[in-house]
């Protein structure tokens, strides 16, 4: 720090960064490894990342299960904002929608990048009633009422069918991206752009 510009801290006080606690430590480390390994990771290896004891997990979460479906349901907030257009963008629907599957390319990119994580856990799981599997199909809707929403929005003939249709893209576009099958470069875009046009969205 230069000589002539002041410390705002107050004296003999220094900046603290705010330690994480055993929970959101839990949750985080969940969060990636589920992400990255499979929801098949063991309680010791998510203590053993999280740097929390198996005996503190268990005072904070009944099961595994709990700690996947509250890590899920943690990351719905950014998932959206990654994904979303920003509230209020002045954009046109058809914009709107094809915002979705830039952002999905651009996401692709990403060494780490696995799929769409509600449909990775869904296809692990392939337990409807599982929580985490509930949680994420509350994710898969939300993406799902958007898509119909501006459809019906731009005067798409048919909003629910072509809601449908491009969640059946994103899934097999992320899908494939995910287990690098298929780099997308601009194909889920093209082929969105194609649906959205011949439904007729302005």
């Amino acid at each position: 720090m230069s000589k002539t510009t002041p410390d705002p801290r107050p004296a003999g006080r220094a900046q603290r960064t705010v330690k994480p606690s055993p929970r959101d430590r839990l949750l985080d480390a969940a969060a990636e490894l589920f992400y990255q390994k499979g929801v098949g990771t063991g309680i010791d290896a998510l203590c053993k990342a999280a740097g929390v004891s198996k005996r503190s997990m268990y005072q904070l979460f009944t099961s595994k299960d709990e700690v996947l479906a509250a890590a899920l349901e943690r990351q719905e907030a950014g998932l959206s904002a990654l994904l979303l257009p920003p509230p209020g963008a002045p954009r046109d629907p058809r914009a709107r929608l094809l915002y979705v599957f830039e952002r999905l390319e651009e996401a692709a990119l990403s060494p780490g990048y696995r799929g769409c994580p509600y449909l990775s856990t869904q296809v692990e799981l392939k337990d409807p009633e599982h929580p985490a599997s509930i949680v994420a199909a509350h994710g898969k809707q939300n993406l799902s009422d958007f898509f119909r929403a501006e459809a019906e929005h731009g005067g798409a003939a048919d909003p629910d069918r072509l809601s449908r249709q491009l969640t059946l893209l994103y899934d097999g576009a992320s899908a494939r991206a995910g287990i690098g099958a298929d780099p997308l470069d601009g194909l889920a875009v093209a082929t969105a752009a194609s649906l959205i046009d011949t439904a007729g969205v302005a």
